[in-house]
């Protein structure tokens, strides 16, 4: 369906990427628990092989349940094609896989995930790649740590852990003007509330484990290729320009157009790194996704009521929900996220570290996990889980001071969950 721009979102996050199964006339997609997959023919094979046909060969490559949870985040993102991994973790090092080398860099927002951070801080030096944090609301100091060894910007959409915005109108045009891809991870906030590609976004990452799936079961990670960058416009990225020896010299932008970046992702990237999506989680968040629209709405809702009473309450110093009209980011809700500014937020305690233990330890609604993005709403202390291998000035700067608890609100009654956040801090 991706060929029907006329359907609503809410039409597509049901329907796209999915037909009745030609075989037994399934409605639902089918989970295609298979590791390989009968070749008609030689020829057939042979095709398969040289990127001559598409179709399915082996399950660490292509799996028809997967392909449709693909499709269909693709669309919705707006994008040409999309790759589903293992994990957003993978879905990250999948991104820089075709674009990065030894002795590249890739100029990161010092807004990200704890998890990203020491990702991009320590993991990917081994493979002799590197990263500059940089705060993206600075412009002068991203233009400034590009470089000619630099190979992408990336930044998150909602930034994970405080809801901060990113102004992605303001940062495309820096990546476009030095001819490099902006990667946005738009985990928190979905296509449903934004869409990176509209905003000059090349690549679009998520964690399908988050809002898309929504309901805590699986693991998962996305990659959504916009097909607008022109990847043989210098010699930057010859993983996708120059001759690919592996397959007797073919070229993926040259051969593939638009979808060279997809194409390598599975005929590559999967291939080698072997980051596979497993056919059942894709189910599960094929079925997550029907209601994607509904659930955000939700979130928005009772992230905006609870975002509120906190900011009133004698104990808490600070509350940084960009939706609340006090937020130095509320001016970008309408431009970026123009349906809200999602579920995602952290608040500061007076009373400091301590009380932020005190307070976890007494929430009962709440789920005390290392998770975001479930039906329920969900709460951790950054500085002490998520964030704990930064430097206390990497957590300031990310946004998960000591005093600071990260709330994901979920889609229960929003006076229930005032309820409960209202005698954990009583118990502070």
């Amino acid at each position: 369906m991706n060929d029907t721009p006329k359907y609503g979102f809410d039409t597509l996050q049901v329907h796209a990427g999915a037909r009745p199964d030609p075989a037994t006339g399934a409605r639902q997609t089918p989970i295609y628990q298979t590791t390989a997959y009968v070749f008609r023919d030689a020829d057939h094979a042979a095709a398969l092989f040289n990127l001559q046909e598409v179709g399915y060969i082996y399950s660490r490559l292509t799996n028809p349940t997967v392909a449709v949870l693909a499709e269909r985040i693709a669309t919705l993102e707006g994008g040409v094609g999309g790759v589903c991994c293992s994990s957003g973790h993978a879905a990250q090092i999948m991104a820089l896989f075709p674009l990065m080398g030894p002795g590249k860099n890739v100029v990161a927002s010092t807004r990200l995930y704890g998890g990203t951070v020491t990702q991009f801080a320590q993991t990917i030096k081994r493979f002799g790649w590197s990263a500059k944090f940089v705060d993206f609301d600075d412009l002068d100091a991203v233009k400034a740590a590009i470089d000619d060894d630099t190979r992408a910007v990336f930044c998150e959409a909602i930034a994970n852990p405080g809801g901060y915005i990113t102004d992605l109108d303001a940062i495309a045009p820096i990546a476009a003007e030095a001819g490099l891809p902006l990667i946005v991870d738009n985990t928190s906030a979905t296509p449903y509330l934004c869409r990176p590609i509209e905003h000059g976004a090349t690549l679009v990452v998520h964690s399908t484990t988050k809002y898309l799936t929504g309901n805590g079961t699986v693991m998962g990670g996305a990659i959504v290729d916009s097909g607008q960058f022109d990847w043989s416009a210098s010699d930057k990225f010859p993983s996708l320009s120059a001759p690919e020896p592996a397959y007797h010299g073919l070229k993926f932008h040259e051969t593939f157009g638009s979808l060279a970046f997809t194409f390598h992702g599975i005929a590559i990237g999967l291939r080698d790194l072997g980051m596979t999506m497993n056919p059942q989680a894709a189910h599960y968040t094929l079925m997550g996704i029907e209601t994607l629209s509904l659930r955000m709405e939700r979130h928005v809702a009772n992230a905006m009521q609870v975002a509120g009473w906190l900011e009133k309450h004698p104990k808490v110093a600070a509350v940084t929900y960009a939706g609340l009209p006090s937020s130095p980011y509320n001016d970008r809700v309408a431009r970026i996220c123009p349906k809200g500014a999602g579920g995602l937020f952290t608040f500061a305690l007076k009373d400091g570290y301590d009380a932020c233990v005190k307070f976890v330890d007494s929430v009962n609604l709440f789920s005390h996990v290392a998770n975001l993005g479930d039906t329920r709403s969900l709460v951790i202390h950054s500085a002490s889980t998520t964030h704990r291998q930064l430097t206390e000035e990497q957590q300031v700067a990310a946004g998960a001071a000591p005093n600071v608890v990260r709330v994901s609100i979920g889609i229960e009654d929003p006076a229930d969950l005032i309820a409960d956040l209202e005698q954990a801090l009583a118990a502070v």
